[in-house]
């Protein structure tokens, strides 16, 4: 409720903003437009992302910093997994002249948050599930626009509905289209591959970024 009255207008439209959440670092490496952010055997069905930013009127906004993370396909970060490499489904993108970025990870699933302190004990008062659906993370950065925090649902996620973070909008939502043929551009990709396409919308202000939970 915080995140959506700080956001859209003061509360007054829709918005891509959302939780920071605790695995942003904050020097993601650098991968240009059409690479991919795997760094280790991560098997898992290949996904590609095509995304666009732009500002509230649907212009285009060129030369935005664009760090992303995600989950892996058993749902852990690659901080919480000895078995990924490090920086492993983690990468920073520019925009281009048409706010375009873009470019290949693994499909990531949804996952339980801690359960062994008092969340843990609010959440069995409550009879409710500990899990997350499946997300893709966001950080955009622009000079002249506030800075874009945001989450994207996985709507097949069986916790879509139920998120136990209570993060997931319509907005927030993202076009996952799965292809049964082989991508006629990367015939290297087996097929199935889903892609995910999504607009991330800034609005002016402040770019400052936030405090990196991991060091």
């Amino acid at each position: 409720m915080v995140c959506l009255l700080n956001n859209g207008d003061g509360g007054q439209t829709e918005t891509s903003q959302s939780l920071l959440g605790p695995f942003w670092r904050l020097n993601s490496p650098r991968v240009e437009n059409g690479g991919t952010i795997i760094r280790s055997d991560t098997p898992g069905t290949p996904l590609f992302v095509s995304a666009r930013v732009e500002d509230r009127d649907g212009n285009p906004i060129e030369g935005a910093e664009v760090d992303v993370w995600h989950a892996s396909p058993i749902g852990l970060y690659e901080n919480q997994d000895p078995d990924q490499a490090d920086m492993n489904l983690r990468g920073k993108f520019t925009t281009d002249a048409d706010g375009r970025f873009w470019f290949w990870t693994v499909k990531m699933i949804g996952y339980p948050i801690p359960t062994d302190t008092v969340v843990g004990r609010l959440l069995r008062a409550q009879d409710r599930h500990p899990y997350r659906p499946a997300h893709l993370h966001a950080l955009v950065f622009k000079q002249g626009y506030k800075t874009l925090i945001s989450q994207v649902f996985d709507p097949s996620c069986p916790w879509i509905d139920s998120d136990v973070q209570f993060g997931v909008t319509s907005a927030l939502t993202g076009d996952f289209v799965e292809h049964r043929e082989p991508n006629p551009d990367r015939p290297d990709v087996p097929a199935p591959w889903v892609q995910l396409s999504y607009t991330y919308v800034m609005e002016p202000g402040e770019a400052k970024l936030p405090r990196p939970p991991i060091k």
